[in-house]
């Protein structure tokens, strides 16, 4: 098993590795890459153990696309993203559930919405990845983000109120709201609660990387206390991920360097091993259905897919333009862009999450006898997991650009940027005028403040020159010259310490010592210039 994750974590890296080398939608091309694996024989098998996911990959990829949140956006769209974290999951487990009850005579209703809640929740790292990737504008993707980050909340506590009632146990619709009200609460204060405690702990270390390593347990820890107490271990681990990425800012310099690689570091190898993983689940789910009919089966998954697609458009649409006969509302949000919406309704793209949800049926009911069709229900949530994210994640960006439904932010932001950074050139050429103040005209420290002086004006030149990106130019600006002489002259000065060192004058540590420096200044170079 160890062996065959192994060789499974280095074939996805790999094939993530050209899909970004060529532009290529990675997590559709490693989903069509594990479907092609999972039949080759004398391959080690894969298994999706459901702990694994809902607690080994889930909680830190949650964590990192939370930190990665705009807090004041979510806020402002609350309304929208609850609409569709929580509202969305109860009615698409009612919808599909019942269909399935109808569909397949051998499936209670109990068992049946089991199914619902099961392939209820879009998938985060689907959201995420392709809409990244499409190039949807900020609204959207803060929509879709923020109901990826909270629905899975939602469907879990809808499947666990769902199996207790498949199972033989007594349960109502009261017993279930409660559930969910003191997960949810539960889980927003545990998060709350090692925010702070995180926080608190990191500014009295001086070592970044103990700081680093103390987020990288966080998610883990946060998710795992959570679910010991009965709460929300999603909604924790995304509270925590919130309140810490708005405190970052005042981390040092260090650690956010630090940490923002480790993330995504993490993240290309979850992301990718995740959409593996569910191409290479297929051999044996087929396993799973001997004795039934293909025709009937392939019938049934297509019936059940395309539920999953519509009853995400009768949720949105209603949903959206219903809330808009309150005044408040109408005051308070734009007016809906329906294409817009249209993109939001398609991209409803399930993910490894409903696979592992799957995986949690247990085999016998309480009496003893089978859960009935649980082969069907595994495999049915094979189909929608994949049907979506190959027939939505493909199209997605077709309907994007066809709508007109693209980011168009990016003059907005450099906008933005080059009026705060003149600001903030502006108090640091205060803060210098009043150190000049104190120093004689002789003094030579008077030098170094010039010198800075020029670099507060370079930052200052380079952010409103940005804004002239787009429109054709003749040549390049002095400031892009200028860095470009400066990078340049790091390459020279680090092709030198490296030559000294292999003819022995250097010390290997001291060429790291000298490395790092030259990469922060080069990063520096770089940052300037995005």
């Amino acid at each position: 098993m160890e062996y065959g994750i192994l060789i499974a974590a280095v074939i996805a890296l790999s094939v993530a590795a050209i899909a970004r080398r060529y532009s290529w939608p990675a997590p559709l091309v490693l989903v069509a890459v594990g479907l092609g694996l999972g039949w080759i024989p004398g391959l080690p098998d894969v298994e999706l153990h459901p702990e694994a996911v809902l607690f080994l990959i889930l909680p830190p990829l949650l964590y990192s696309a939370s930190i990665d949140s705009s807090y004041h956006a979510i806020r402002d769209s609350k309304r929208g993203i609850l609409m569709l974290a929580l509202g969305l999951p109860v009615f698409s487990t009612v919808a599909v559930g019942v269909a399935a009850h109808l569909l397949l005579p051998q499936l209670p209703l109990a068992a049946a919405l089991v199914l619902g809640a099961v392939v209820a929740p879009p998938d985060a790292v689907s959201a995420q990845a392709i809409g990244r990737q499409v190039g949807l504008p900020r609204r959207v993707m803060t929509l879709l983000g923020g109901e990826s980050l909270l629905n899975d909340a939602t469907a879990l506590t809808l499947l666990r109120v769902a199996l207790a009632a498949a199972v033989g146990e007594t349960t109502s619709v009261g017993r279930g709201v409660t559930m969910f009200l003191v997960a949810a609460v539960g889980g927003t204060a545990l998060g709350m609660i090692v925010g702070y405690f995180v926080s608190w702990v990191r500014t009295k270390l001086t070592d970044p990387p103990l700081e680093s390593a103390v987020g990288f347990v966080v998610p883990f820890a946060t998710y795992y206390i959570a679910e010991e107490l009965h709460s929300s271990g999603v909604i924790a681990v995304v509270v925590a991920g919130l309140f810490l990425g708005q405190r970052s800012a005042r981390d040092s310099y260090t650690t956010r360097l630090q940490d923002n690689g480790i993330r995504k570091s993490l993240d290309v190898l979850l992301e990718s091993f995740v959409f593996l993983l569910i191409g290479l689940q297929l051999p044996a789910l087929i396993d799973g259905l001997s004795g039934e009919s293909p025709v009937r089966v392939g019938i049934d998954a297509a019936v059940i897919l395309a539920i999953v697609i519509v009853s995400r458009f009768v949720w949105v649409y209603p949903a959206t333009y219903f809330s808009r006969i309150f005044r408040r509302v109408r005051e308070s949000e734009p007016e809906p862009n329906p294409r817009a919406m249209f993109i939001i309704s398609w991209a409803g793209m399930r993910g490894v999450v409903s696979l592992a949800a799957a995986f949690t049926i247990p085999l016998t009911l309480n009496n003893g006898s089978p859960f009935p069709a649980r082969g069907e229900i595994l495999f049915l949530t094979f189909v929608v997991v994949v049907g979506t994210l190959l027939i939505q994640g493909t199209t997605l960006g077709w309907f994007a650009k066809k709508l007109g439904v693209v980011g168009d932010e990016d003059a907005q932001d450099r906008l933005a940027f080059a009026t705060a950074q003149d600001k903030a050139s502006r108090a640091s050429e205060k803060l210098l005028d009043e150190l000049a103040a104190e120093l004689s005209l002789d003094d030579p420290y008077r030098h170094k403040i010039a010198m800075q002086r020029k670099w507060v004006m370079s930052q200052r030149n380079t952010a409103w020159e940005s804004l002239g990106r787009g429109v054709e130019e003749i040549g390049e600006s002095p400031t892009a010259a200028a860095d470009r002489m400066r990078g340049e002259i790091l390459r020279v000065q680090r092709a030198v310490f490296i030559e000294e060192r292999d003819a022995g004058r250097l010390d290997d540590e001291v060429l790291r010592m000298a490395l790092r420096r030259l990469d922060f200044a080069e990063g520096a170079i770089d940052r300037e210039g995005d």
